[in-house]
């Protein structure tokens, strides 16, 4: 590849001050790649986990919710579950992990409180259908930290893949390419200080020649 570039002291100072950051910076991302990839691999064990857990715990409430429809009517279900008793309100923060803006997700009761989560009474519906709606309350807790964690997952793996290219970029392409021009420069100003230096003897002979 042709270099087009000024040989020049000063061309030559600034493209190596260039050529340092460049350095820097590229040492500052891979850092910065490592640990995102460390931080990643510690919220997709998390996200297994959470992700079996409530798979499972969910499909125990989904077998109990068809034990319920078994010995009630779809009239009766349906009218069982109509009016939700708890009113839930979710709300988003972000919190902040390796300059990666990830989801805080955190929910509280609105309206009146109750002291009951079954909206209707107990006399014409089953218990397979208490224990299906119990089961999903205690696991509304679990359901938002795993979507907590799996967008985290999601914007870990972008930024991880976004710092891999510039280093890559840095590492490949940028930094050769400094190099390369830096000694271009440097032989190119060397070669001319060897011309200066011979014509500066040849003018001495000359004026020895003369006696001057």
């Amino acid at each position: 590849m042709e270099i087009r570039v000024n040989p020049t002291r000063m061309e030559l100072n600034r493209l190596k001050a260039r050529l340092a950051m460049a350095v820097r910076g590229h040492k500052l991302l891979k850092d910065k790649r490592d640990e995102l990839m460390r931080q990643f691999l510690v919220l997709v064990k998390e996200n297994k986990k959470l992700r079996e857990e409530v798979e499972e715990r969910l499909a125990r409430s989904f077998q109990k919710f068809m034990l319920a429809r078994a010995v009630m009517s779809a009239e009766a279900v349906e009218e069982a579950i109509m009016f939700p008793q708890v009113q839930l309100e979710v709300q988003l923060d972000v919190q902040n992990i390796m300059s990666v803006h990830t989801p805080k997700l955190s929910w509280q009761q609105v309206g009146e409180a109750s002291d009951s989560i079954y909206p209707y009474g107990f006399a014409e519906t089953s218990g397979e259908l208490d224990d299906s709606i119990n089961t999903l309350s205690e696991l509304l807790p679990r359901l938002l930290e795993l979507a907590e964690v799996e967008k985290s997952v999601n914007l870990l793996a972008d930024e991880i893949e976004r710092t891999r290219r510039r280093v890559n970029a840095l590492e490949h392409v940028m930094i050769p390419e400094l190099e390369r021009t830096v000694r271009y420069i440097t032989m190119k100003l060397d070669e001319s200080e060897r011309a200066n230096l011979t014509r500066l003897m040849k003018v001495k002979d000359i004026v020895r020649a003369k006696g001057i």
